[in-house]
């Protein structure tokens, strides 16, 4: 082959011979730029406004590195900026430096989890890895799991599994039970797997934001009567409104009395499983049949990074295998495209073992305290007199001012997050229940009690 011909294949995809030096310098200079762009995360605050960014489209040819390097600036400057501790509105905390590594190189490997042969290396670390969360939260030896982009997929992948398991893959009669303050995405689910909405039984909660244990028995016995097939109850493990826990050891013992399958939601919550910090509710996860945990969250794991587990593998390979005739098997080597609804995936379980193990189960903990300090701090010293406050044991605090209309929250949360914006504090404004709330969430490591300090002089001026 000819050096020409090297140097120009070098231009498009990483070479087996030389050193790749175009690429170095490239990954370099993204480097540079990307860093660039987290320290100037002060003077650009949370959310740029400008509004005239250009989404150039490919042209005939194809355009020089200087003019990708000068459009992926702009990208970075028009875009959220997660590092800034004015970064309060959502469950999205700045990326872990290790788990960046990890994207960097699961791009690199460009493998394939849909099967051993495509990821043999990711393929054996993933599953060690949903193993090894599934025996820190208590599940048995028979227990592990499978990774999908996002929350919504790995509830998804819960609830397919306990329908099928449940022998009511076809059933019109099957009903999914939640409370009245579990996540919207159960809608989606419902839809997906061919069902009406009618389909989904919400549980009234209790002045705490937690499933009625009362309410859930009388739908029970309800929907008994009119022949509705339990295939699922959902407990949540962290609320989107107010971080509220779900009673799981109530919840688990009527399951076992009615054989019905258990899925913790714990998208929000369920990293805390993994710690000993004393949460009412934590210690008793590990008698679901399924949980789905998102460290993408809390800790910093970059997107997308969510976890299933399950008590039981089997209830995966049953419900999803179809034996991928293009594809060879290994012995004892289960498919992980077998295990969910995905088939080709990245090998994104890179970024959570680098940055799993990068901050080890101190690092964790530390973090997840940290979040519990900040909400504890902001619940404290935020004035009782103009607020009435809605939170839980987690680190989401939602907000309104006393005696405030439903009608009006709509115009002040939008007035007030405006607002705050131009101090360079982005709250987010959840509804529920027809009424707009202002919502503060404190998983962002960046932010220390001057920032909140500096945030409730805001809401106390405003």
């Amino acid at each position: 082959m000819t050096e020409d011909l090297i140097n120009k294949k070098d231009i498009y995809f990483p070479s087996y011979l030389g050193t790749n030096e175009n690429l170095i310098t490239l990954l370099n200079r993204a480097t540079r730029t990307l860093c660039n762009w987290f320290s100037k995360a002060e003077k650009y605050g949370p959310l740029p406004f400008d509004e005239n960014f250009k989404c150039i489209m490919p042209e005939e040819n194809g355009n020089s590195a200087d003019d990708l390097f000068f459009d992926i600036e702009s990208l970075l400057n028009n875009s959220y900026n997660p590092v800034h501790p004015g970064s309060l509105a959502h469950l999205d905390p700045p990326p872990l430096i290790f788990s960046i590594l990890g994207d960097l190189i699961a791009a690199g490997l460009n493998n394939n989890l849909l099967a051993y042969d495509l990821s043999p290396s990711v393929t054996l670390l993933e599953e060690s890895l949903c193993k090894w969360f599934a025996e820190k939260i208590g599940f048995n030896d028979s227990s592990g799991g499978i990774a999908a982009s996002g929350g919504t997929l790995s509830n998804l992948n819960a609830l397919i599994t306990a329908r099928y398991n449940a022998g009511l893959g076809s059933d019109p009669n099957s009903v999914l039970l939640i409370s009245e303050d579990a996540h919207s995405s159960f809608i989606k689910c419902i839809r997906i797997m061919g069902l009406n909405e009618s389909n989904l039984v919400r549980i009234k909660t209790d002045n705490k934001g937690c499933m009625d244990i009362q309410n859930l028995r009388k739908t029970l016995d309800k929907c008994s009567i009119e022949n509705k097939k339990i295939f699922a109850i959902v407990a949540t493990l962290g609320t989107t409104i107010r971080g509220a826990i779900d009673p799981i050891n109530d919840i688990s013992e009527i399951c076992k009395e009615r054989n019905i399958w258990l899925h913790i939601d714990g998208s929000i919550g369920g990293i805390f499983a993994l710690t000993s910090i004393p949460i009412d509710g934590i210690n008793n996860v590990n008698k679901a049949n399924s949980i789905t945990i998102n460290p993408q969250k809390i800790i910093g794991i970059t997107k997308t990074s969510s976890l299933l587990l399950v008590s039981n593998m089997s209830t995966l390979e049953n419900t999803f295998s179809t034996g991928l005739p293009y594809i060879s098997s290994k012995n004892k080597i289960i498919n992980r495209g077998e295990l969910g609804v995905q088939g080709s995936r990245p090998a994104e379980v890179i970024k959570l073992w680098l940055g799993l193990r990068y901050l080890g189960l101190k690092g964790i903990e530390d973090i997840l305290k940290s979040s519990i300090n900040r909400k504890d701090f902001f619940i404290k010293n935020i004035s009782k007199d103009k607020y009435e406050i809605y939170s839980g044991p987690l680190h989401i605090v939602s907000f309104l001012p006393k005696g405030l209309p439903k009608k009006d929250t709509d115009f002040w949360t939008q007035t007030k997050v405006n607002e705050l914006m131009k101090n360079n504090f982005m709250l987010s404004r959840p509804k529920f229940k027809g009424k707009y709330y202002l919502r503060v969430v404190m998983g962002n490591y960046n932010t220390n009690e001057s920032h909140i300090e500096e945030l409730l002089k805001s809401l106390d001026v405003y």
